[in-house]
């Protein structure tokens, strides 16, 4: 049996009542997305939906050029990357992470009795050798920003070409920054979670593109109707959903850039295009619940190994004001 593994700390809500401001959330803060929200009300919610998704996987298909039986669908990216470790990461075998893995997943590789290394990216060509099933790559990473170039990443699939290990690349924020090409082949999984460009986290929409077999042992691992009519209907929707994109993510690049620059006569900031970036603070525990007394959420970065940052993700520019008035509070309290 699996062994019991407690859940992974994540930003957002939580069993415990919360009514302030939220910024441990990275996630568009001018949506949800008009068109997505229509799809996922609009949709055919008293049957059950076609258990093959034909047409989405042709919608998505078609918009990025590729066969339907590359496209996997998911409830949310924690849906695809346990059923990743589960297909195709052996109880045993190493996972390799360019910085701190996405929670979710390292709780998978948990439950599946495997191994994460967490390597520098200076370090991971060097790394990739038989034996490594798999390597994942945030793209860009969370919390610290940090995204590969279209070179590095040729260079990591043919790595992982040689060695038998999968490469998996994380594009959850990738919306947010320069678009970089990701090289297809069968060493490669892209993980795409669009809900949090275009607002709309709480639909959970997902989906992987790679190679027919790695799809085909993705959907093995998945129940029947594992994706709810809405989130079908709201992926179906995204090729027409770009407009949203277009008007609201300059905006939301100015505004972080403005936060990252009220945030550093506080602390170091880095920051590097995301809607998110971290501040160090010294203990980010304390700091993060002292922040929360006075009615602001943010993230503290201990499960990251960064136990001196917080995270926090942009708002809107009256919001971001309040966050950096508390912290500077907070942190003037500490050290005064």
């Amino acid at each position: 049996m699996p062994p019991l593994i407690a859940r992974v700390q994540h930003g957002g809500p939580t069993a415990e009542a919360f009514s302030g401001l939220d910024f441990s959330v990275n996630a568009n803060p001018y949506g949800p997305n008009p068109v997505l929200l229509r799809a996922l009300r609009e949709a055919e919610h008293a049957h059950y939906p076609d258990p093959t998704y034909r047409a989405v996987r042709g919608r998505l298909a078609e918009w990025h050029g590729v066969a339907p039986r590359e496209v996997a669908l998911a409830v949310g990216a924690s849906d695809l990357l346990h059923r990743i470790v589960r297909a195709f990461v052996p109880p045993g075998s190493t996972l390799l992470s360019v910085h701190a893995p996405f929670g979710e997943l390292a709780r998978a590789a948990a439950l599946n009795r495997a191994e994460v290394c967490v390597v520098p990216p200076e370090n991971l060509l060097d790394e990739i050798r038989p034996g490594v099933a798999l390597v994942y790559v945030g793209h860009p990473h969370n919390p610290t920003g940090h995204r590969h170039s279209e070179r590095e990443l040729e260079a990591l699939a043919a790595a992982c070409q040689r060695a038998g290990a999968l490469l998996v690349v994380d594009e959850a924020y990738a919306p947010f920054v320069p678009a970089c090409r990701v090289p297809r082949g069968p060493s490669v999984v892209r993980v795409l979670s669009p809900g949090k460009a275009h607002g709309l986290v709480g639909a959970r929409p997902a989906y992987a593109l790679a190679a027919p077999e790695t799809v085909e042992r993705l959907d093995n691992l998945a129940p029947a109707w594992h994706v709810p009519a809405g989130t079908a209907a709201a992926l179906a929707a995204l090729p027409e959903a770009g407009a949203f994109l277009t008007e609201t993510l300059p905006r939301v690049r100015e505004d972080a850039e403005a936060l990252a620059a009220a945030l550093r006569p506080l602390g170091p900031v880095r920051h590097h295009g995301t809607p998110y970036l971290t501040l160090e603070v010294g203990n980010a525990v304390t700091v993060a619940s002292r922040v929360l007394d006075c009615g602001v959420k943010v993230r503290d970065c201990a499960s990251y190994g960064l136990p001196e940052r917080v995270r926090v993700s942009t708002r809107s520019p009256q919001e971001n004001a309040r966050l950096v008035e508390t912290l500077g509070a907070v942190l003037e309290a500490r050290h005064g």
